[in-house]
């Protein structure tokens, strides 16, 4: 399906990825506080104007930032091959599922807690009711006894809070990984 929108001009598509590049060298460098626009601006060679433009203000900045690997994922969930696509049981897709969204997080920490800090971007719940619907059907499947839209939405929840932050910057990724898989697959274990 072809988009409505214009073509956009090389010139423009340039500066969007000096921006975005820019913006995720200042991230792992120095963490959230260092996303103003200016220093965006200066690193990207661009004017701060010409971020507003494109971006609207720093959380439409950041929005765009966490689009590009949550629309992948959205992508591979979709249409991927399984067992994180269709095709596979249902408890091999969760846990497909949450070892991508783990690694989601944690190759994009500081971006996470930057766009977290900012005011919901319009386009937020969109990511948020994909991934609740997700997790909520394929938990219904391997596990019907259980309340899957509350379970599902309390799997996902360690992954945007303070301890998975903590143990990222602290350098125990691999340990968030096992620890998100063993929940898992804990919850997919029946009684």
């Amino acid at each position: 399906m072809a988009e409505d929108r214009p073509r956009e001009r090389a010139d423009a598509a340039r500066n969007r990825r000096a921006i975005l590049d820019a913006t995720r060298a200042l991230l792992a460098e120095y963490g959230g506080e260092a996303i103003t626009m200016d220093r965006v601006a200066a690193a990207a060679g661009v004017g701060k104007g010409t971020i507003f433009h494109r971006f609207g203000s720093r959380a439409g900045l950041l929005h765009e930032l966490v689009a590009e690997p949550a629309l992948a994922l959205m992508n591979a969930v979709r249409d991927g091959p399984p067992p994180l696509g269709p095709g596979a049981e249902p408890g091999d897709r969760l846990l497909a599922y949450f070892g991508a969204m783990t690694e989601l997080v944690v190759d994009n920490l500081e971006l996470m807690v930057a766009y977290r800090s900012e005011s919901p971007h319009p386009r937020s719940e969109e990511f948020h009711a994909f991934w609740a619907a997700h997790i909520t059907a394929l938990l219904a499947e391997a596990r019907p006894d259980v309340d899957a839209e509350v379970v599902g939405a309390l799997l996902l929840a360690p992954l945007g809070g303070e301890p998975a932050a903590r143990m990222v910057r602290a350098g125990e990724a691999d340990r968030l990984r096992a620890g998100v898989l063993a929940l898992v697959e804990a919850v997919l274990r029946r009684p």
